[in-house]
């Protein structure tokens, strides 16, 4: 190891033995609450806790965690934001959108970290840079990764002239989908919008896109289509197969378990960078004075055998592209 590295190293060990002592030595025993779709066995979570732990936030020790806040449905969020915020937690972890405004309606004083598609075009930060209530956390760059998606995806099908973009009908804003048509225009791409309300409606839209003649789906960033490890998504990939059309997902981990392509952010980075904010929130920091967070780093993933799978073949050019490969 060269001295630079060695030094370097030895840096960032002492100060997370630092973050760590200081979490520690003032006694306090943290509450910290959740109101998410993510499962507590999940990648995501676990990633969320260990990098609490590297923090100096240990669970048993000096963090308390308030029950009842994960798997969090749409059809029971008020209640859950409700119980959550009586449990007085000094902190609470939520998101997408709709958690987060379950949490913002029950209390304006409990800090709120989130991570949703797009805090401040969800109306959830007043800025990026001054979030200004007591909400902040990652955005996701949902509305640019969407296109840039897009642009993957006729790259990936180059002889497809229609495409379907699948969209929640329940938060997708319409301005968003003329943007992406207009894009797709652009390049000789005919695109065909087809909403769904809910997880009972993914099979039949994924339907109707192939009956109107898509060649290829992109699935728009939101956790109804590809929050992995779902039963939304594994519903998502079962039916793609089925109609054997290429398609595109928000997360790179969804094309590690099997769709043909995925480009975005890793999801447990995202847990661990929320986690670090988190840290920072139980140690003082006000959310109105943190900066919003977004992605660091987007991995393209290419599953070809999913796509040989399906009959599509990948050009080339985008495989030698891909940060990562699936044969």
């Amino acid at each position: 190891m060269r001295r630079r590295e060695f030094i370097t190293l030895l840096g960032g060990a002492a100060a997370a033995w630092s973050l760590a002592a200081h979490a520690q030595e003032n006694g306090h025993t943290y509450r910290l609450g959740f109101l998410l779709p993510s499962a507590r066995q999940s990648a995501a979570v676990t990633a969320f806790f260990d990098e609490m732990r590297l923090n100096g936030f240990v669970e048993g020790k000096n963090l308390t965690i308030i029950p009842g806040g994960f798997e969090a449905t749409d059809d029971n969020l008020a209640e859950r934001a409700t119980a959550l915020v009586s449990a007085a937690p000094d902190a609470i972890v939520a998101g997408p959108a709709p958690p987060l405004r379950a949490v913002q309606a029950v209390t304006r004083t409990v800090p709120i970290i989130g991570m949703s598609e797009d805090l401040v075009g969800e109306g959830l930060t007043a800025s990026l840079a001054r979030p200004g209530g007591n909400i902040t956390g990652i955005s996701l760059l949902s509305p640019e990764l969407d296109g840039k998606r897009q642009d993957i995806l006729i790259e990936a099908a180059p002889g497809a002239r229609r495409i379907a973009a699948m969209a929640d009908a329940r938060q997708t804003p319409p301005y968003h989908l003329q943007a992406l048509q207009h894009a797709a225009r652009s390049r000789g791409v005919d695109l065909s919008v087809f909403g769904v309300n809910g997880p009972e409606e993914i099979v039949s839209a994924i339907d109707a896109a192939k009956e109107s003649g898509a060649q290829a789906l992109n699935f728009l960033a939101t956790p109804l289509f590809s929050l992995p490890g779902t039963r939304n998504n594994a519903i998502v990939m079962e039916r793609i197969a089925a109609v054997r059309l290429p398609a595109i997902f928000q997360w790179p981990e969804t094309a590690e378990a099997g769709a043909p392509v995925g480009y975005g952010p890793r999801f447990p980075e995202m847990y661990r960078q929320r986690a670090r904010m988190v840290a920072r929130i139980l140690r003082g920091a006000k959310p109105a004075d943190m900066p919003v967070e977004q992605p660091a780093r987007f991995e393209l993933v290419i599953n070809l055998k999913a796509a040989r799978a399906i009959g599509h073949e990948v050009p080339a050019g985008l495989v030698l592209r891909a940060d990562e490969v699936i044969e």
